[in-house]
Order: structure tokens, then sequence, then C-alpha cells
């Protein structure tokens, strides 16, 4: 799928189409520290990650807009769209005067309770067991079942015995390939995921109690959009 024309990205500094992702570099400019430069990634999904590159050797490469602003030394956090920028035909343009924020954009208009007009669009998500390196199917239906998901991928140590809602062990047999590509996506059963069933940005799968740099710039962002 062709998530941008070509005159929407014309012109601009490292540019790579990946499929359901676009690069390019971007960055962020302290008075006092300078340019911080980093790859900009935008997913159909709406999603926006940055790898900085701010100094040789780091190793922050999956920030959130917000956290990458804030990590580069920006003195007036908190308006991530203007204050990162992007070279387009060799001069720093804002995220907000380009169109790779469109998806983005879309994904925020969304209703906040994880329906895209009004169905769920959160699909099946695994994480592999630290014991027996089995994956396990996490459904994520309700903010519970979300939460559930979401410590889950926060927790190295993370087994088996831990799920909740279905009793699994380590010796139980991990799902086919075939079974694992059925994600419940409403539009396509083998969907590897698209905008009606990745969801990046809602307050059924964030949590403001949770101090995690995505909940946290997610609960910061909604408080001062």
């Amino acid at each position: 799928m062709e998530m941008f024309s070509g005159e929407e990205l014309n012109g601009m500094s490292g540019l790579k189409l990946e499929g359901e992702c676009v690069e390019v570099t971007c960055g962020c400019t302290s008075h006092r520290y300078g340019d911080a430069v980093g790859t900009l990634r935008v997913f159909l999904s709406g999603d926006l990650r940055v790898s900085c590159q701010c100094i040789p050797g780091c190793n922050e490469d999956n920030l959130t807009p917000a956290a990458f602003e804030k990590h580069s030394g920006r003195e007036t956090a908190g308006k991530w769209k203007n204050t990162i920028w992007v070279m387009v035909q060799g001069e720093k343009t804002p995220l907000a005067k380009t169109s790779l924020l469109k998806y983005y954009n879309k994904s925020q208009k969304r209703s906040p309770n994880g329906s895209h007009h009004g169905r769920q669009y959160h699909r099946d998500e695994f994480v592999q067991c630290s014991h027996c390196n089995k994956e396990r199917r996490f459904r994520l239906r309700t903010k519970e079942e979300c939460r559930v998901y979401h410590d889950a991928v926060g927790n190295r140590n993370w087994q088996c015995s831990d799920l909740t809602f279905d009793k699994i062990t380590c010796e139980d047999e991990e799902e086919r390939a075939s079974r694992k590509a059925l994600r419940g996506c409403l539009r396509s059963p083998s969907c590897k995921g698209c905008t009606k069933c990745v969801c990046f940005g809602c307050n059924t799968c964030h949590f403001s109690d949770c101090s995690c740099q995505t909940c946290v710039d997610f609960t910061h962002n909604n408080a001062t959009d």
C-alpha cells in the first residue's frame, strides 16, 4: 500500500519505504545542546517512533516523539509536532507542516474507548514465556485484558503460569503458526496489522497509574492537547 504520494515525500532527507512504514531523518533543536538527530518511523497504524542518534552509541531506538523531544533537551517540551523537524529540500521543516502526521491524526480521532466506528480494533498479541520460550496469546477486548498484556510485556521474567485469564502451563502445546496468524482483525482474519486492528494510543490500552514511558507520554499528551 502506498502510504504517501511522491509529492508528499518529495525532498525529504533519509527517506526509506518499508512496507507499512516510512523512515525519514528527523531532529529536535535545543538552544543549549544543539541538534539531536534521529530517524523517524511513520507507521500506517498512526504510530510514530524515533531512533535517536544524538551521540555515537545512543541506545534510545524506540522513542515516542514526546520522549525524543524530552531526550533532546528541548527547553519548551510538550509541543513536539512543532519542535521536531524533518529536512525538506535542505530546510528544517516542523512535522506539523508536513504530511507525515496524517495517519497519526486519523488515529487520534478514534473514540477513546478503543473502538473505530463502534467496533473493537485491538488485535490479539503474543508474549514469550521466559521459561519455556513458547508464545502465548493475549486477547485485548477489555481494559483489564489490555492491562494484563501491558504488564506482561514489561516483565522480562513473565511465564505461562502468570496468565490470569487462561489456565496454561509450560507443558501445554504452543499454537500452530497457521493459528497464530489469526489475530482478530475485522477487516481480514489473517491481517498482519492495519489501522482497524492495531492501536497505539487510546485510554483502553494506556494507563495513567503506569510509570512506563509510553503511558507517561500518552497521559501527558492527552492533558496538553
